[in-house]
């Protein structure tokens, strides 16, 4: 048994892992290969053989406030000595009070009810459920949903079932509620989007729109027309269309804003939230509405209630680093920390935009994107050199196809984030030719 111990543990990670496990958004037989990162701190991911690289994409946008965190770690350790997990069915804790309190300080002004839930994409389906349940209780005829094309919104049914990116759903569609989609308004194909919409209302007894505001995440960083949302959402209250945004990408301070609902007039009557909630120390999603979504499910009546429950809904823990995560978003080092990497950016934007290989550069906040102006698959060969390109060079960054995209923590210092930059732009002379 020693014998077999000491071999197990000679093999590297990398190795150990292939014996077991099954990764996310991964094609095993053609991609075996895992790096085993060992530790991270900062803007940096250390791997087992102690190489370092500058995480250029936050985690998939959940530590924006840097790995290990001295300041909401050592928060998170406290709480573990008091309380760790507590059913959240028939009891409530500080953590999620005080949560509840100082969300409600950032959220646009509308909401009022929070429900928790484990991550992103159960953030949607609760939001999902509201909306048809909103409906539902009140004896009207909803069952449809309205939401964009390409948008993307979990991988969970109802998640899957309005999300527009068919490589993620294919096997499912079968079994997916009723959608209907309309495309995102660019400025210049507003009106057209518009008349469908109309069309679509007069068509269907829509319960909800579900919308990722200005940019679409999984559709490659697609920007784009905020004036044409404020049309759809206008709209959509009119019709009595319950707005759900996701803002499970863009929450948190990415596009500039607390939320990237606050560039609009109008509010989202529900908001779903992850990713950055708990500064990407532990899982936990978040669903909020208005009093007058809550109010339709409020009644003598138990089956109007919303009968959806996760078993470490509320986790003290989890509430503690969000609890955390908002005192440093809020603070005046993290928004000037955010103005510098917008600037950043902006300075980068003028040194590229102009490169024949750079199309469609765009920014939103910290968010930077653009494409490479050569044709890839998303998930193919050239993509897959793009990804060895910037990991070789100690830059982790997970390009989309070929869109190149940087959402990086807000602490990242101006040293690392020139290295990100110099590194997309030997990709600009590397690639393409």
């Amino acid at each position: 048994m020693a014998d077999l111990k000491q071999n197990i543990e000679e093999q590297n990670l990398s190795e150990r892992d292939k014996k077991h496990l099954w990764h996310p958004l991964t094609q095993h037989k053609i991609s075996p290969e895992m790096l085993a990162i060992e530790k991270a701190k900062g803007a940096k991911l250390y791997d087992e053989a102690g190489k370092e690289y500058i995480d250029g994409i936050a985690s998939w946008y959940t530590c924006m406030y840097g790995h290990c965190n001295e300041f909401i770690t050592s928060r998170v350790a406290e709480q573990m000595q008091k309380l760790d997990q507590v059913v959240f069915s028939g009891f409530t804790h500080r953590p999620a009070v005080e949560l509840s309190e100082a969300l409600m300080k950032i959220l646009p002004a509308n909401q009022q009810k929070l429900f928790f839930n484990d991550n992103g994409s159960t953030a949607t389906e609760i939001g999902i459920k509201m909306a048809l349940q909103y409906h539902h209780n009140q004896g009207n005829d909803r069952k449809v949903m309205l939401a964009f094309e390409d948008g993307f919104h979990g991988d969970t049914f109802g998640a899957m079932s309005v999300s527009g990116l068919s490589v993620y759903n294919g096997a499912f569609e079968d079994h997916f509620i009723e959608v209907v989609r309309i495309p995102t308004p660019d400025g210049t194909n507003n009106s057209a989007v518009i008349d469908k919409l109309k069309k679509l209302i007069s068509e269907n007894n829509l319960a909800g729109f579900i919308y990722e505001p200005l940019v679409q995440g999984a559709a490659a960083m697609k920007m784009y027309d905020a004036e044409g949302l404020e049309q759809i959402l206008q709209i959509c209250k009119q019709h009595e269309i319950i707005c759900i945004a996701d803002e499970v990408m863009t929450g948190f301070g990415k596009t500039g804003k607390y939320f990237a609902s606050d560039y609009l007039e109008a509010q989202p009557d529900i908001v779903c939230m992850s990713k950055a909630l708990t500064a990407g120390l532990l899982p936990m999603g978040l669903t909020s509405c208005t009093q007058a979504v809550y109010d339709a499910f409020y009644s003598d009546d138990i089956a109007k209630g919303l009968f959806h429950g996760h078993t470490y809904s509320a986790n003290p823990l989890a509430c503690t680093a969000a609890l955390a995560g908002i005192e440093l978003l809020t603070s005046k080092d993290i928004q000037e920390d955010i103005s510098r990497v917008i600037k950043s950016h902006q300075d980068f934007n003028a040194r590229i935009k102009d490169h024949p290989k750079v199309t469609n550069a765009r920014q939103l906040g910290v968010i930077y994107a653009f494409e490479l102006n050569v044709k890839m698959e998303r998930y193919g060969n050239l993509r897959n050199q793009l990804f060895k390109h910037f990991m070789d060079g100690g830059i982790f960054l997970r390009p989309l196809g070929n869109t190149v995209y940087i959402l990086a923590p807000y602490i990242i210092s101006n040293e690392e984030l020139n290295k990100i930059y110099s590194s997309v732009e030997e990709v600009l002379e590397k690639f393409g030719n």
